[in-house]
């Protein structure tokens, strides 16, 4: 971010008080409030699907969620001289959600079951983006299993290999191994299903609801111990899908960092359930979701598209956590099983 991107500020119907760079943005004190101004990589046609989105979240009551200006021209994105794009958006003053907080967390699973009643809309009030193909979990699964597969071949052709190579490939297969059969059983469930009726509306997730994404406003209890507002903002992944997509992610960072915790995951399952009824088909997604070695395609898909020259000692050191928890993740999931599916 540089002067050249705070003079697109311009082209807004906004008076600029005063400017300070953030985490990869700028944020602007004006006459309408907090605001960021960040570069966006999307497509037009995305960001008018979010514009439209959060327009329609705000219009079911829930105002805890970011808004996309337009500049003068009408436009959502906008251009600097070297025709880099940006957006601008309201923002909220506070925190990033406290993951080592669990009543914030609790309370940062509510909020993500409100706004997916919210966000409950017509597809038929966006005609283009429903003409587009979904994305689920078994096509994400199969995209993922070609990656592992590609860097498996790639492992065991190469000659010279590191100290993390030669660890990686150890323990490669069992990893893999799992995410064939997860893959497995997630079509045979599918296919076992058959083609469900889509009907006229859909949930739309927030695609990357994440600590950083949720802004802890009121930071300060009161004296009664109230609780703090929460908003919700980048929504540049939003996604047609099962909602748990939205809850498994969030999920999963805690139960990694927790040991894989049955308290906490049925104490978050529990807070979300009060707000929206989890169905038989949420559970057995959200169990799909877990089971799935996601943190060690993640390794392996960091290690693979990064330099290989010099690998950081660090890939290491994430791999032997997900090998310490993998005990603790199986215990959690076979009483995962038996209470919420079988």
């Amino acid at each position: 971010m540089n002067d050249r991107a705070v003079s697109v500020l311009e082209n807004y119907e906004i008076e600029v008080l005063r400017t300070w760079k953030g985490r990869g943005a700028i944020l602007c004190e004006s006459d309408k409030g907090l605001l960021i101004l960040k570069e966006y990589t999307g497509s037009k046609d995305k960001i008018m699907f979010q514009d439209a989105l959060l327009q329609k979240i705000r219009e079911q009551g829930f105002l805890a969620v970011e808004s996309l200006l337009k500049t003068k021209e009408g436009e959502l994105i906008v251009y600097d001289q070297d025709r880099t794009p940006y957006i601008l958006k309201t923002y909220f003053d506070g925190k990033e959600c406290n993951l080592r907080d669990t009543r914030e967390c609790v309370q940062a699973v509510k909020t993500l079951a409100k706004l997916h009643k919210a966000s409950c809309v017509k597809m038929e009030d966006f005609p283009e983006w429903n003409q587009k193909p979904e994305f689920g979990i078994d096509k994400e699964y199969e995209k993922h299993n070609r990656e592992l597969r590609k860097v498996r071949k790639f492992l065991k052709e190469k000659s010279q290999k590191t100290n993390f190579e030669i660890f990686l490939l150890k323990h490669y297969d069992h990893f893999f191994q799992a995410a064939l059969q997860t893959a497995d059983e997630v079509h045979s469930y599918i296919t076992g299903r058959g083609k469900e009726e889509a009907g006229d509306t859909c949930i739309i997730c927030h695609g990357d609801y994440q600590y950083h994404n949720i802004i802890v406003e009121n930071c300060r209890e009161d004296v009664n111990g109230g609780k703090a507002e929460m908003s919700i903002v980048n929504f540049e992944k939003c996604i047609k899908d099962n909602p748990v997509r939205d809850l498994y992610l969030f999920m999963r960072k805690l139960l990694e960092k927790s040991g894989w915790s049955q308290e906490l995951g049925t104490l978050l399952l529990s807070a979300y359930h009060e707000e929206r009824a989890l169905s038989a088909e949420d559970y057995r997604q959200l169990y799909y979701r877990m089971l799935y070695p996601e943190k060690f395609w993640k390794i392996v898909n960091f290690y693979y598209n990064s330099g290989k020259a010099w690998i950081p000692g660090r890939n290491t050191e994430k791999m032997e956590k997900v090998l310490g928890q993998e005990p603790e993740k199986i215990q959690f999931l076979e009483n995962y099983k038996s209470t919420y599916i079988f």
